[in-house]
């Protein structure tokens, strides 16, 4: 009797959907990861919550990010007794979002004060950015507010009064949402966006000590926020960026009446809808100066520089989820009678995505563990700091937008439809290479990290003491000297910027993974490191055929393995 082979699936079968998948569970290398970069003690206490969150991240969490995208916020200017009571309306779903990220995870508080997630005592950044990574695999535009509350506290701590930090800062760490202050950056213009010299808002004294501000910012995100850093030129001031000071903006008085500056309109986004983005004029509103007066681009830029760390580990998640959909959906979509993961091509593209997507995670690591070391004071680390913060912003942005695009692809004609996460998280990627700089700007800025910081020579050392005795991964010295040489030969041609920043990325990212190939017993990212090098580094003769790698058996395994226990 001839039995008949069973048919390509067909109908909601032939489909895959993810929806359901614990993305924490998914990706077990992120657990192996946290207990590599966080304490001992924290990593096992933050292990019931990241799970929770990574039930939540593939599940209600993206349902509530797609039902705020399809809804963006909206402005109302009065009330309906006709009062000048602007507001900003936004979606049930977005609040809920609100109430995770701010309320129940505490991302904007948890590296400021202990007691968030029952931790007595702050957090260092490698946790904050190791939920944000779970979390903006989600959603996307609430982690600005996040981000931005967080890094205008940070700033304000560092540079503000000493009553204003008294006054603000139990709000701005606050898991009520009632009480919670969001916060904001409004520093661009219509003539001034990266050019900060160019600034023409104003800022006049009054009697009492603060300053009125006047004039209009051209994009300004969570423009509602109850506070908000703000760069403005102080009258009689000196011209250039000496004249441009750091102000503390509220949306309320601390009498209770409302601040004088008012949301002209809202922006129609290509990404980000779920978050409000806006025109404000200031109409002489009241603030506070913050800092040395002569210093404010240089203590914005402390704000902008966390900002784009988070911008950094925001490309990271969904570089990690665009790759997590499109393994699902290799793993089960059935074509010409084999599953797409099986074919030789498929297995290629899903490795080229794999590749720059575990670079980012790894450099969003190395960078947080810069950032603690810095905060703590140690010698050479905040030089170290400075420039692997635009190294991570500039590569792995720009390697979201092409690793998205090629995720939808694998997803095929669905991968198009707003039903699905695919082409949010394409248009999503493509603020990253803009938001606190583009890609000019901040290849630039690794250039201005080496001359005024003085970071080469650290981020040498840096590289050379993850390579150890460099047996695993010899080619990789060579290839750093030659990175540096680049680096040092961009400072007198910019143009060669962008190659320079991309070479010390990609040599960097490379000596890291195979640090933590040899600490937690991972061959595959060595094989990782490997490409890293052979794809992105090394000059190769591109009609020779490619060594065939065996490490895609480990890197490219199921994401959605036991799924059912993961629902």
């Amino acid at each position: 009797m001839h039995i008949r082979p069973p048919g390509p699936p067909a109908g909601a079968a032939a489909i895959p959907d993810s929806q359901g998948l614990n993305l924490f569970r998914a990706d077990p290398v992120l657990a192996r990861m946290a207990s590599l970069y966080l304490p001992e003690g924290l990593a096992a206490h933050l292990a019931p919550h990241l799970d929770r969150l990574g039930a939540l991240a593939g599940g209600r969490l993206d349902r509530l990010a797609m039902e705020a995208d399809g809804n963006p916020p909206v402005l109302h200017h009065r009330n309906r007794r006709g009062e000048d009571a602007q507001s900003v309306e936004y979606h049930p779903a977005y609040r809920e979002m609100e109430r995770l990220a701010f309320g129940e995870f505490g991302l904007a508080a948890l590296s400021h004060r202990g007691g968030v997630l029952g931790w007595d005592a702050p957090m260092p950044p490698a946790a904050k950015y190791l939920l944000t990574y779970l979390f903006v695999q989600a959603e996307f535009g609430l982690c600005c507010p996040v981000s931005m509350t967080d890094s205008l506290t940070r700033t304000l701590r560092k540079f503000g009064a000493p009553e204003l930090v008294a006054r603000y800062l139990p709000a701005l760490t606050s898991q009520d949402l009632d009480a919670l202050h969001q916060g904001a950056m409004f520093m661009t213009e219509q003539g001034a966006g990266s050019d900060i010299a160019a600034t023409v808002v104003s800022a006049a004294p009054r009697e009492d000590g603060t300053w009125a501000l006047s004039g209009d910012k051209w994009f300004c995100s969570n423009p509602d926020a109850e506070l908000a850093m703000v760069l403005a030129r102080r009258e009689g001031g000196a011209p250039g960026l000496k004249g441009v000071s750091l102000f503390l903006l509220p949306r309320e008085l601390p009498d209770g009446t409302p601040n004088s500056h008012r949301i002209v309109r809202l922006k129609p986004k290509l990404g980000t809808r779920s978050m409000a983005s806006g025109e404000v004029t200031m109409n002489g509103a009241v603030a506070w100066l913050v800092g040395e007066p002569e210093a404010g681009f240089r203590q914005m830029a402390d704000m902008v520089n966390n900002s784009r760390l988070s911008n950094g580990v925001r490309a990271a998640g969904m570089m990690r989820r665009a790759v997590t959909e499109a393994l699902f959906i290799a793993h089960r979509r059935v074509a010409f009678g084999r599953r797409l993961v099986e074919m030789p091509l498929m297995r290629r593209q899903l490795l080229k995505m794999s590749v720059p997507m575990e670079q980012a995670r790894t450099m969003v690591f190395q960078t947080a563990d810069a950032l603690r070391r810095a905060d703590a004071g140690e010698e050479g680390a905040y030089a170290l700091l400075r420039i692997l913060t635009p190294l991570l912003k500039f590569r792995a942005c720009r390697d979201a937008r092409k690793v998205t695009g090629d995720a939808m692809e694998v997803r095929g004609g669905c991968g198009y439809i707003e039903e699905w996460s695919d082409a949010r998280l394409l248009r999503d990627a493509h603020l990253g290479s803009i938001w606190e700089g583009t890609s000019n700007i901040v290849a630039l800025d690794v250039l201005r990290a080496a001359t005024r910081e003085g970071s080469l020579p650290l981020l040498r050392d840096h590289a050379r003491g993850l390579l150890g005795n460099n047996e695993a991964l010899p080619e990789a010295a060579a290839a750093l000297e030659r990175a540096i040489a680049l680096a040092e030969a961009a400072q007198d041609d910019p143009a060669l910027a962008r190659q320079a920043a991309s070479a010390l990325y990609h040599v960097t990212s490379a000596a890291a993974m195979a640090w933590e190939a040899g600490r937690l017993g991972l061959p595959e990212r060595l094989a990782l490191a490997r490409l890293v090098l052979r794809h992105r580094v090394l000059p190769r003769d591109p009609l020779m055929a490619e060594e065939r790698d065996e490490a895609d058996r480990d890197l490219l395994n199921d994401p959605g393995a036991g799924m059912e226990r993961n629902a």
